[in-house]
């Protein structure tokens, strides 16, 4: 019988990550294997971004690549974002594709595969619905990805905020919270499994429980959590929309040592004429939650070039920086979307003003991140383990989030997947040095 075997390739973030784990855990269970070449799989999966056009252009040409490679028998699959948007329309756009399969329905790459293998035409085989589906206890998987000793963990999809620059409402659709129930329940198993971090994801984590008729949501998940998994020493939180970091949540991330004090809180300009809003509830937000966790680590992604910005708006981004001085700092140029609220707005500001602005953002803010990190020099902090090259061990502390953002290097050779003090001994722009702490 023919080896049942396939490639995945996930493209995009990490809620992308988790839907990928999970169609592996599908597959995986109707006996499919992973293969690390193309050429040993039946079936060449792409998992898509679709956020931005250099997210996009990179989908379509994963895509294009395997299939233009692909052998008598191969089948090649495109999954996720893109397809959930464009859907068909990237059939044209890549000859040879066999089958689309939307980011609203992970949960139906068995379908799809066994429908391509038994030879049902791939307009058959075209899963994209309207209605969102974030995946309960009933599909019988994980909806989490695990990296390490670190996963992810899915606990709503979509998005309900009228952000104007944004897709992501048009490919996700509205927030749909999974059940706190189900959510405990994987939590416990990750638990069981000896997982030290779990990192809470969403479109937007702060609007949890919103559709089920939650106040404070996330808040209470967290409490919820805390007191179900007391083994799992980390507990991060990601992408809180700005202006619902309320007092509550603040007052259990203080109350509750397991969870990080870490936040990512995507702020997207310092303007009032780009925001269309001003600033002052982000540093009352601030100050509240440095006042309540005074070691709190704080990360944010801006747009530049955004239709309309003038060099005063920019100046205003790089001032403000410097006044909140925060710890970890993302930026992308602005890229038009048709659909969004920003499209009549067109793309007026030229590229190399774009690069020029976004140059100088980041360059601004190494120097904010180099005093932010020479503040712990002398400090001891606590570590997770997660590798170890040649007499140097790698790990991140509470500050860093995986993939995103720095490290610490640690002298010696440190266990794996363990949570360990070390000292900090000096400071590099992102990244950390320091040895293991005696006790």
């Amino acid at each position: 019988m023919k080896p049942k075997t396939y490639y995945l390739v996930s493209l995009g973030c990490a809620k992308n990550t988790v839907d990928s784990a999970s169609m592996m855990e599908l597959l995986g269970g109707a006996g499919y294997q992973p293969v690390d070449r193309p050429g040993k799989a039946e079936f060449l999966i792409v998992n898509t971004c679709g956020f931005i056009q250099p997210a996009r252009e990179e989908s379509l040409e994963e895509l294009r690549r395997l299939a233009s490679r692909k052998k008598p028998g191969q089948k090649v699959i495109a999954a996720g974002c893109l397809t959930q948007r464009y859907g068909e329309q990237i059939v044209a756009e890549v000859p040879g594709l066999d089958g689309i399969l939307s980011t609203r329905r992970w949960m139906d790459i068995l379908q799809v595969v066994e429908g391509l293998r038994g030879g049902k035409p791939p307009q058959a085989l075209y899963h994209l619905p309207d209605v969102p589906d974030v995946g309960h206890a009933e599909y019988g998987v994980l909806r989490a990805a695990i990296q390490g000793s670190s996963a992810y963990l899915k606990i709503a999809d979509g998005c309900r905020r009228p952000c104007a620059f944004c897709s992501i409402p048009l490919i996700k659709g509205t927030t749909v919270s999974r059940r706190p129930d189900d959510i405990l329940r994987e939590a416990r198993v990750l638990q069981d499994l000896g997982i030290q971090e779990i990192i809470l994801i969403a479109q937007d984590t702060t609007d949890y429980g919103h559709d089920l008729g939650m106040k404070d949501g996330l808040a209470g998940l967290l409490e919820q959590m805390t007191d179900a998994i007391p083994d799992v020493p980390w507990i991060r939180v990601m992408y809180a929309y700005p202006g619902y970091v309320t007092d509550r949540l603040i007052s259990v991330m203080a109350e509750r040592k397991q969870i990080l004090p870490y936040l990512d809180m995507p702020l997207q300009h310092a303007s009032p004429a780009v925001l269309q809003a001003n600033m002052d509830w982000v540093h009352r937000t601030v100050e509240k939650m440095r006042a309540a966790l005074p070691d709190l680590a704080l990360r944010s992604t801006f747009i530049v070039g955004y239709p309309g910005e003038t060099e005063e708006d920019f100046q205003m981004l790089l001032d403000f920086l410097e006044e909140i001085q925060l710890d970890r700092v993302g930026a992308f140029p602005f890229s038009f979307e048709v659909g969004t609220t920003s499209e009549p707005l067109g793309d007026p500001i030229p590229r190399e003003v774009k690069d020029e602005r976004l140059e100088r953002l980041m360059l601004h803010q190494e120097g904010i991140s180099l005093r932010r990190n020479q503040a712990w020099v002398g400090r001891t902090m606590p570590v997770l383990v997660e590798g170890i090259s040649d007499e140097i061990s790698i790990g991140r502390s509470f500050r860093d989030a995986p993939e995103i953002d720095g490290m610490v290097m640690i002298e010696g050779r440190a266990e794996e997947g363990k949570i360990i003090p070390v000292q900090i001994t000096s400071a590099l722009v992102h990244d950390l040095a320091g040895r293991v702490a005696l006790s």
